[in-house]
């Protein structure tokens, strides 16, 4: 998932910003979220653990607003985002990640 949200977040913001800044933004700032919660689990340890929680927390609130915002204000995104539409162009796989993910980091804390 980092890797797809990285690549598509570079290309469209290299090449097509100015047609909709803001679903790209949105898109570069949840592929750099992916990126940083990939290196926290790689990296271990408690602190690591924390903060790839805390980041999963901000990605289910990310992916919950602004599905929410492109479901009831859709023209305020004339482009999609990975979040959009609760990442259903992504098979919602950007709203299942964080909650597995806040799921598996809670069970590794009691393991």
């Amino acid at each position: 998932m980092s890797v797809g949200a990285v690549s598509r977040s570079i290309y469209q913001v290299a090449t097509e910003y100015d047609r909709a800044p803001l679903a790209y933004t949105l898109s570069g700032v949840a592929a750099v979220v992916y990126a940083f919660i990939t290196y926290t689990l790689v990296r271990g340890g408690e602190a690591a653990r924390r903060a790839a929680l805390v980041c999963c927390g901000a990605e289910l609130l990310g992916v919950l607003v602004v599905g929410t915002w492109t479901v009831i204000e859709p023209s305020a995104f004339p482009d999609a985002t990975v979040w959009s539409g609760f990442g259903m162009g992504y098979l919602f796989i950007p709203v299942l990640l964080p909650v597995t993910g806040i799921a598996w980091l809670r069970k590794a804390r009691r393991g």
